[in-house]
C-alpha cells in the first residue's frame, strides 16, 4: 500500500430491511385500545394488523438471519428467563385464553430481537430507527388533530390529545414525543445530525407533548436529558454550552410562567386527587392487599391486560408482581441494574449518553406506566439502549496477501562445491 498504510476491510452495516423490521415491532406495540378514531376500527381489526407486523417482523428478520448469528447479551438473556415466569402462571388460566396468547406474543417478539442482535454494534442506526418509526406515528396524531381537532381533542379524556387516525392514548403519544426529542437532542450534541433536521423533529413533537398534558413523559424527558447530558459534560464543550443555557432558561420559565406552568400541570384536578396520582394509589392498594397463594406472589396470575378489578395498574413494577410475581419482579430489575450498570462503566461517549436517557426515562416512567414485563415500547426503549452499549463487533481479518515466488535458475538450485 502507498506510505506503508495497511487496508482495513470496513464492517458490514445493518442492511436496510433492519429498519423495516424496526418499525413493524413498533406497529405491533401500538396496542388496540385508545380513543374513538375518526374512521371506527373494529379492536379484532386492530388486534390483526398488530399482530400480523409481530409475524411479519420476525419473518423478515429470520431471513435476514438465516443462519441465525446472535450476539451474546445478558439483557436477552434475561428477557428469555422472564418467558418462564410468565408461561408458568398463564398456563393455569387464571387470565384466561388470553394469557397463554400474549405469552407467545412475548416469545416471538424476544426472538425477533435475537435476531436482531446480529447488528449491535455500538453505533447509532437503530437510535436513528427509533427516531423515525416514532416520528411517523407522531405524524398519524398530527393529521388526526388537523383533519378533525374535535375528534383528536375530546372532552372525555380532557380536552388532552388522542389518537384520531390509529388508537392512541395522551401517555402514548407523550412516551413517543418525549423519548424521540430526547434522542434527538442528544443527536446534535454528538454533531450526529444538522440543526435543521432536529429541529423538523423536536418542534412538532414538543408541541404534540404540550397537547397531551402528560406529566410522567415531560419529567422524564427533562430529568433523563439532565442525567444524559450530565455525563458528557466533561468531555464536550456542546453539552457544556447546552446545559448553561437549559438551566437560564429553565430559571427564567420558572420565574416568568409559572403559573401557566402550574396550571399545565395540574390539568384542571384538585391537589388531593394529584395526591392519589389520579387514582392509581387506590388501585395499587387494592392490589397489594388482596390475597394470594404462594404460587401465585412467586410466579403471578398470568400475562393480562395490565389492569386489577377492572382498572389500570398503572405502575410496571406492581403490574410485573401481579402478573409474573416476585420472580417477574426479580427479572425486570436485573435488566434495568444491568443496562444501567453497563452504561456506567463505559467512557463518556454520544452512544453511553443515549443508553443513560433511554434507561433513565423508562426508570421513571415505569413508575406510573406498565409495560416493562411484557411486548412494549418499554422494552424497544432498553433494546435501543443494548444496542448503544454493545461492543463494535470485530472485523473479519484480512486475507494474507498472495506473495509471488521468485523463479530460480536450474543451474542455481542445487549448487555444487568445489
Amino acid at each position: 500500500m502507498p506510505g506503508g498504510a495497511e487496508a482495513v476491510r470496513p464492517r458490514p452495516g445493518a442492511p436496510g430491511v433492519v429498519g423495516v423490521v424496526w418499525g413493524l415491532l413498533v406497529l405491533n406495540t401500538l396496542g388496540s385500545a385508545g380513543a374513538k378514531t375518526i374512521v371506527p376500527l373494529p379492536r379484532s381489526l386492530i388486534q390483526l394488523v398488530t399482530m400480523g407486523a409481530l409475524v411479519a417482523a420476525f419473518t423478515l428478520a429470520l431471513a435476514l438471519n438465516l443462519r441465525l448469528r446472535v450476539r451474546a447479551s445478558a439483557f436477552l438473556l434475561l428477557l428469555t428467563l422472564l418467558l418462564v415466569p410468565s408461561v408458568l402462571s398463564s398456563v393455569q388460566l387464571e387470565s384466561g385464553l388470553g394469557a397463554l396468547f400474549r405469552c407467545a406474543r412475548l416469545a416471538l417478539f424476544v426472538a425477533t430481537l435475537w435476531l436482531l442482535s446480529r447488528w449491535w454494534d455500538g453505533e447509532v442506526a437503530f437510535v436513528r430507527h427509533h427516531i423515525r418509526m416514532y416520528f411517523a406515528v407522531l405524524g398519524s396524531v398530527a393529521v388526526g388533530l388537523v383533519v378533525s381537532p374535535g375528534a383528536a381533542l375530546p372532552d372525555l379524556y380532557g380536552g388532552r390529545l388522542v389518537g384520531a387516525l390509529w388508537p392512541l392514548t395522551p401517555p402514548q403519544i407523550g412516551q413517543y414525543a418525549a423519548v424521540i426529542v430526547g434522542l434527538t437532542v442528544l443527536l446534535v450534541l454528538g454533531r450526529r445530525t444538522d440543526r435543521t433536521s432536529a429541529a423538523v423533529v423536536i418542534v412538532p413533537s414538543l408541541v404534540l407533548l404540550a397537547l397531551t398534558h402528560t406529566r410522567t413523559a415531560t419529567l422524564g424527558l427533562l430529568i433523563g436529558l439532565v442525567v444524559a447530558i450530565g455525563s458528557l459534560v466533561l468531555t464536550s464543550t456542546a453539552a457544556r454550552r447546552f446545559f448553561t443555557w437549559a438551566v437560564l432558561c429553565a430559571a427564567v420559565a420558572a420565574v416568568g410562567f409559572a403559573s401557566a406552568l402550574r396550571a399545565w400541570f395540574l390539568r384542571g384536578q384538585s391537589q388531593e386527587h394529584l395526591t392519589s396520582l389520579t387514582g392509581r394509589a387506590k388501585v395499587w392498594d387494592a392490589l397489594l392487599a388482596a390475597d394470594r397463594s404462594t404460587v401465585e406472589k412467586a410466579f403471578g396470575v398470568g400475562l393480562g391486560d395490565k389492569s386489577f378489578g377492572g382498572l389500570p395498574i398503572d405502575n410496571s413494577w406492581l403490574a410485573v408482581y401481579h402478573e409474573q410475581g416476585w420472580t417477574g419482579v426479580t427479572l425486570v430489575a436485573a435488566v434495568v441494574l444491568v443496562l444501567g450498570g453497563v452504561a456506567l462503566l463505559r467512557p463518556p461517549s454520544l452512544q453511553r449518553a443515549c443508553a443513560i436517557f433511554l434507561i433513565s426515562y423508562c426508570a421513571i416512567a415505569s413508575y406510573t406506566e406498565a409495560g416493562l414485563g411484557d411486548a412494549s415500547p418499554y422494552l424497544l426503549h432498553l433494546t435501543v439502549a443494548a444496542s448503544l452499549l454493545a461492543a463494535p463487533a470485530a472485523a473479519p481479518p484480512l486475507p494474507a496477501p498472495a506473495t509471488r515466488r521468485r523463479r530460480v535458475p536450474r543451474w542455481a538450485r542445487n549448487p555444487e562445491v568445489t
